[in-house]
């Protein structure tokens, strides 16, 4: 039995050093990198990035050793590699910022600076069946809250390193480029399940809720695979909204000084 201060779960003591630490970490490398090249920040981002992704991998296998894991997932056919590709929102990203930061490609770079520190976030605060209420120190859990930490504050740093800049105009192609993210992942569910290959394949929760809260209650109001997750996007619009209006009357109150 652990220590219940090395027990991991959302809102506790634990959770909310780790995220306060992580925080300070993105905030002093910010201010460390805020007078280097552009160049060195993009390498940065990148570099990281592709380090948490192959560490990504030694997580899952530690994940395919866990017995107690594999006890708890049973009910979605245990673990299998087919369900642990790097095809959630989150891991995706940590493949898309590495290409968005090298190629400074707005839409890529939009996309990945509202959704990775949001989906990362979203899965922390409501984590999957064997996630939640055990010790920090099993490979598991190491490799979930450590991966999903790096991914948020990889997609805030795409903005407090000065790689992006929040505008109105990017918001539909970035909620289109979701949506058909989205649809593609569903369709690599169904093509697994209907062939065999992962009869419980789940990439995105677009076919079986998992047991999230939130997306029961879409389920409750949709109840077809896939088209439940369209509620949230009732969420993520006005929270993208909101987060770029903060932005444009920052840009604003710093047009009117800079007129003075």
């Amino acid at each position: 039995m652990s220590p219940d201060f090395l027990i991991m779960k959302p809102f506790n003591t634990l959770f909310l050093i780790s995220f306060a630490l992580f925080i300070i970490i993105l905030i002093a490398v910010s201010l460390i990198m805020r007078k280097r090249s552009e160049k060195a920040k993009r390498i940065l981002v990148a570099v990281v990035c592709i380090l948490t992704f192959i560490g990504f991998f030694v997580y899952k296998y530690f994940l395919s050793i866990d017995r107690e894991f594999d006890e708890i997932t049973q009910k979605m056919g245990g673990f299998n590699w087919w369900g642990e590709l790097p095809l959630h929102l989150c891991n995706i990203n940590l493949i898309l910022i590495p290409i968005a930061v090298l190629t400074m490609k707005k839409p890529l770079l939009s996309f990945c600076f509202y959704v990775a520190p949001l989906g990362a976030l979203m899965a922390l605060l409501m984590p999957a069946n064997g996630f939640s209420g055990y010790s920090i120190l099993l490979p598991r859990m190491i490799g979930f809250y450590g991966i999903h930490f790096i991914i948020v504050i990889m997609g805030l740093s795409i903005v407090t390193l000065g790689l992006y800049r929040p505008r109105f105009r990017d918001l539909p192609y970035t909620l289109l480029t979701i949506f058909l993210i989205a649809l593609v992942v569903f369709g690599i569910n169904m093509l697994f399940r209907t062939t065999g290959i992962h009869p419980k394949a789940n990439y995105f929760y677009s076919v079986e809720t998992e047991g999230n809260f939130l997306l029961e209650i879409f389920h409750k109001w949709i109840p077809v695979p896939f088209l439940y997750l369209l509620p949230s996007f009732l969420i993520l619009a006005p929270y993208m909204v909101v987060i770029t209006f903060g932005f444009w009357i920052a840009d604003r109150i710093k047009q009117r000084k800079a007129k003075r």
